[in-house]
């Protein structure tokens, strides 16, 4: 079937079913051109609290739909690749997490969204890159563990000196992967240039930018700055809709590394499938929701 005819299917399967299509900024170009709301994870879970579709299609990686589900419970969530993972939530486990409050009584666990639902059930409190910062500062515990980004930890232990944060020892190798040195050449390369990073990178790379946001923040940022150019220090797909918001505007990716593979596994074929089918269907063990959907619903309830 040519990509025409593709979209034309997925359109008219996604009226006849009354499905929702939700896309993470990090999707290829035609899945966020054909979604109904395109947008970072903060966004994409406050989006799930609000639809009334029954049949949710998220475009995304495995952790997120798991999130679509949790406060979604009654809904059908389709992810359509399953393989659609993430590294960073691979490392750290529901065991893990269990066995630091053991030895740390009266602190909170602070846990990033890009987590399994199974992590999130034994958490006190989820986040999101871009709420990072306000949900550390208003915990009741001095002692957090913010988990599993050490990276996007160290940028809020920065914000939040007055807490003690013990970083479990994740990253995403996508942001993980650009160094120092690497920032400076091409600061040094593009002069004047604005750089905007995301938090999941580097102290090393965020401490030189002009600007550290969430996918979300670095949209708005561009919207509102008189600037014409800026390098961009994300996952590249963010590029598709700086573009076209912006298009007077130029951007030069940071670093050639900057490609999640996992974000890019999702197609057209894979979208039009998944209307077809219904499926795969994101299922939840009962006991690892009701945890989970609480640690997302205090982070929701401090919006």
């Amino acid at each position: 079937m040519e990509r025409s005819q593709m979209i034309e299917e997925i359109l008219r399967l996604k009226r006849e079913k009354g499905a929702l299509i939700l896309a993470h900024n990090y999707q290829i170009g035609d899945i966020q051109d054909i979604a109904d709301f395109v947008g970072d994870s903060l966004q994409l879970a406050k989006k799930a609290t609000e639809i009334d579709e029954d049949l949710l299609i998220f475009c995304g990686v495995r952790f997120m739909a798991e999130s679509a589900k949790l406060l979604n419970p009654h809904k059908k969530v389709i992810l359509p690749r399953l393989d659609a993972g993430c590294p960073m939530a691979d490392m750290v486990t529901s065991e893990g997490i269990e066995a630091y409050k053991n030895d740390h009584p009266g602190a909170w666990v602070v846990t990033y969204v890009n987590s399994s639902a199974a992590v999130k059930s034994v958490s006190d409190i989820c986040c999101t890159s871009s709420n990072a910062v306000e949900i550390v500062k208003g915990v009741a515990s001095e002692e957090i563990l913010f988990a599993p980004d050490r990276n996007l930890g160290s940028f809020v232990q920065e914000q939040v000196s007055e807490k003690q944060i013990s970083r479990w020892d994740g990253f995403c190798p996508v942001h993980d992967r650009v160094t120092g040195m690497e920032t400076r050449r091409m600061k040094e390369k593009f002069p004047g240039v604005e750089l905007l990073v995301h938090p999941e990178c580097r102290s090393e790379v965020f401490h030189q930018a002009d600007y550290v946001g969430s996918t979300s923040q670095i949209l708005e940022f561009v919207r509102k700055s008189p600037g014409e150019r800026f390098i961009i220090g994300t996952e590249e797909g963010i590029l598709h809709t700086l573009k076209k918001e912006n298009p007077h505007k130029e951007f030069i990716l940071l670093s050639e590394k900057l490609v999640c593979k996992d974000m890019k596994k999702i197609g057209l074929a894979d979208l039009l499938e998944a209307l077809q089918t219904e499926g795969p269907e994101i299922n939840l063990d009962q006991r690892v929701a009701k945890g989970g959907v609480r640690a997302l619903e205090r982070m929701l309830g401090d919006q």
